[in-house]
């Protein structure tokens, strides 16, 4: 239902509106309500709603407000200081685009979460107008889309490192509105593994669709390296002499080696290749691959692993094999810190989520406590 009527220009008052309601009453009278417009210092059209009759307002408040307004636009808070003129997220965005081949290793991402979700609505925002409410709406709307968690929060953060980039260089001097908001909580750690027969089955599936995607998950299955190593994976990286993979810039943390297994060794020396800086695995067109192609999802679909699963986190996914890797050393009792150092993780908190598939670890302590008790009756 709407509020109220068009809006109508106050005779003999610039910028001076009024509009009356069709829902509300005041005094036996539809009641009325009074709007100014007016351009901000970058000469942007502002419209803003300054009350109803049945709250006390009338035209002459109208107009002593838009002329505040202008004031305030004309002069600030010094007289004698021109004001900067503000910056648009838009605009950050352009200096961030170039930024982020240089700043960020996966800029992919960010660009397309941009694209698909930011820049209609927030394109020509000036940074002062997000707010906490306006980002609040924003994340609400996200999630009705039915985003996941981690999507919801990744778009909120670009919106916040946006921000902090035009604090760092200098564009603006505001509070970042990204603060004052509670980001959504993410539970998306992986806990479906694969068992050894469905790992094969998965194997002969892709290569019977593409040879590459098949040595990707191999490789991925065999070291536990991510999707993102393994596209930047380079023939300078890989020592076959001591069967060593060199990560030179893991997501989020220092380089670190991986050790080939005699499978993983004989499908890499396989692959053809011409130049050490040369990609391991390379597009149709040579250049590195940026995403896992979709015939591994159809891999899986064939295969029925996901049918029924609504929860994201029993999902098979391509990440599932680096997952199945550390899960299986876990069940053979390989201790949590060379787990940690094999994954790359940063902290031991990431990867103890594999320390319930160590049954004989946790066996042996059962009964070294008992032991222990056995041996206190005797004293």
């Amino acid at each position: 239902m709407k509020e109220s009527a068009k809006r109508i220009k106050y005779p003999k008052s610039v910028g001076v509106y009024y509009r009356d309601s069709s829902t509300r009453r005041h005094l036996g009278k539809p009641d009325r309500c009074y709007d100014i417009s007016y351009r901000d210092q970058n000469g942007k059209l502002k419209c803003e709603k300054v009350g109803w009759t049945s709250e006390g307002y009338n035209p002459k408040m109208a107009v002593h407000v838009r002329n505040e307004r202008l004031r305030n636009i004309r002069h600030g808070d010094e007289l004698p200081n021109k004001k900067k003129r503000e910056i648009t997220l838009g605009e950050v965005w352009i200096k961030y685009d170039k930024w982020l081949d240089t700043g960020k290793k996966w800029g992919v991402t960010d660009r397309g979460y941009y694209k698909n979700h930011l820049k209609k609505s927030f394109e020509n925002k000036y940074l002062s107008e997000i707010t906490p409410l306006v980002l609040e709406e924003l994340k609400s709307d996200l999630i009705k889309k039915d985003l996941a968690p981690a999507t919801v929060k990744h778009i909120l953060v670009i919106i916040r490192q946006l921000i902090n980039k035009a604090i760092t260089w200098e564009l603006w001097s505001g509070e970042n509105p990204v603060s004052k908001i509670k980001l959504p909580r993410i539970n998306n750690r992986r806990e479906r593994f694969l068992s050894k027969t469905e790992a094969k089955t998965l194997l002969d599936t892709l290569k019977e669709t593409s040879l590459q995607l098949h040595d990707m998950a191999l490789l991925s299955l065999h070291t536990g390296m991510r999707a993102g190593e393994i596209f930047d994976l380079t023939w300078q990286h890989i020592n076959f002499e001591n069967n060593i993979i060199n990560i030179a810039d893991p997501k989020g943390g220092p380089a670190r080696k991986v050790f080939m297994t005699p499978t993983g060794k004989e499908m890499l020396n396989k692959i053809e290749h011409n130049s050490p800086s040369e990609h391991v695995f390379k597009s149709r067109e040579g250049e590195r691959i940026n995403e896992i192609s979709n015939a591994f999802g159809r891999a899986v679909e064939k295969l029925g692993f996901n049918v029924g699963i609504d929860d994201r986190r029993q999902r098979v996914t391509f990440h599932t094999l680096r997952h199945t890797f550390a899960s299986w050393l876990a069940m053979r009792g390989e201790h949590i810190l060379t787990i940690k150092e094999l994954l790359g993780h940063k902290s031991l908190a990431m990867t103890e989520r594999y320390a319930h598939l160590m049954p004989d670890q946790k066996r042996r302590a059962i009964n070294g406590i008992e032991t222990f008790f056995m041996s206190a009756e005797n004293i």
